[in-house]
């Protein structure tokens, strides 16, 4: 790049293809030499409320087609514009949203679980407080850094990556409506990953005896977590309605991809759901399992007491299915997973119920024959 006073004969004697050249006498002209052409153009800062918004580059026309004068006059004419804080481009006025409202317009363009709102609410309040009120345009890299330091040395690297993934994405979400903001700065920074949850080989007889301690629907509980695969709010959130006893069908409605989940239940499982629905019927309770003493009607938290969590048997579970032959789709839909690729987009699991029915029972069976149950 050099920079010098234009002439006409100076810019006409520029080498075709040797980039940008500028002009001392106007402040931000240039002239680019492209391959085949040249062209005069204009480039400064736009700053609103001494905050440098964006650099703008204004095409002002080809060199053989207008005068060099009249360059430096519209030259003049764009510059005054753009330090007015105005960009010429026609781009859109900075509209300042903070972190806590990109929130709220997050939390309404999604169809999110009332878990995943809970979770954002949560780090709003107890990690955010720092960032919340501040415009989102002005939240820099390193107030990114420090916020993960700080984070990761009181709260440990799981949570400072769980906070900063809910940063990067109310970001992402404030720049559709703000096209002044630029790049995302939590990508300047390394994010830990979720830690893999390390589980144990289960011993089948030792849960099937340990469960069986338990209260009665405790323990119905647990064998249907390990039967299922089902995830906690998933199984506990069933209504007595949603469990069909002729077909042996039980359906989640409270899903985390969305949507509901139809499991073909197996023969022991679906003559246990029936007697777990015969015994709590002096209850009329709506809820498959009732908790009277509980605000929402049913079990919230059943107790573990020597078994794996929820989360825990659901991994138990998909590892027997492939143990009892089950494919690896079949095995997917069968825990209410969506299928990778396009064609997975074309599958519905509640039309095969019944195509999944012998997976279900295989499944069943190998528990079974493992707990030593006949």
């Amino acid at each position: 790049m050099a920079i010098f006073k234009f002439t006409e004969a100076r810019v006409r004697a520029l080498e075709l293809g040797s980039g940008i050249h500028r002009d001392t006498e106007v402040k931000g002209l240039m002239c680019i030499c492209h391959k085949t052409t040249r062209t005069y153009a204009v480039q400064g800062d736009v700053r609103r409320e001494k905050r440098h918004v964006r650099t703008v580059r204004v095409k002002i026309g080809r060199t053989d087609h207008m005068r060099l004068g009249d360059a430096r006059n519209e030259a003049r004419r764009l510059m005054a514009t753009i330090q007015s804080g105005v960009d010429p481009t026609a781009g859109p006025e900075s509209t300042g949203i903070t972190l806590e409202q990109t929130l709220e317009e997050h939390l309404a363009e999604r169809d999110l679980s009332e878990a995943t709102v809970r979770n954002y609410r949560y780090h709003m309040e107890n990690y955010l407080g720092r960032l919340r009120r501040r415009a989102v345009a002005d939240i820099t890299r390193q107030d990114c850094r420090e916020l993960m330091d700080t984070l990761a040395r009181r709260h440990g690297k799981t949570t400072a990556g769980s906070v900063m993934r809910t940063v990067r994405a109310l970001v992402n979400t404030a720049r559709r409506h703000d096209e002044t903001i630029g790049a995302n700065p939590v990508d300047a920074i390394r994010v830990p990953a979720t830690p893999k949850r390390e589980v144990g080989e289960l011993d089948v007889a030792a849960f099937w005896n340990t469960s069986g301690a338990m209260p009665p629907m405790v323990r119905d509980v647990q064998r249907t977590f390990l039967l299922t695969g089902a995830r906690r709010t998933s199984l506990l959130g069933v209504r007595r309605e949603d469990f069909d006893p002729e077909r042996g069908v039980l359906t989640f409605t409270h899903m985390k991809t969305g949507g509901s989940w139809s499991f073909p239940t197996g023969r022991w499982l679906t003559a246990t759901l029936v007697a777990r629905m015969e015994e709590d019927e002096p209850l009329a309770s709506p809820w498959l399992w009732p908790s009277p003493s509980a605000s929402s009607g049913h079990l919230i938290e059943p107790r573990r007491a020597g078994v794996p969590s929820p989360h825990a048997l659901r991994h138990h579970c998909r590892t027997m299915m492939i143990a009892a032959g089950v494919p690896y789709a079949e095995g997917a839909l069968l825990l209410g997973q969506r299928l990778p690729g396009a064609s997975g987009g074309y599958v519905h699991q509640t039309h095969l119920v019944e195509a999944l029915r012998p997976h279900a029972q295989a499944l069943e069976d190998l528990v079974l024959d493992r707990a030593g149950v006949a």
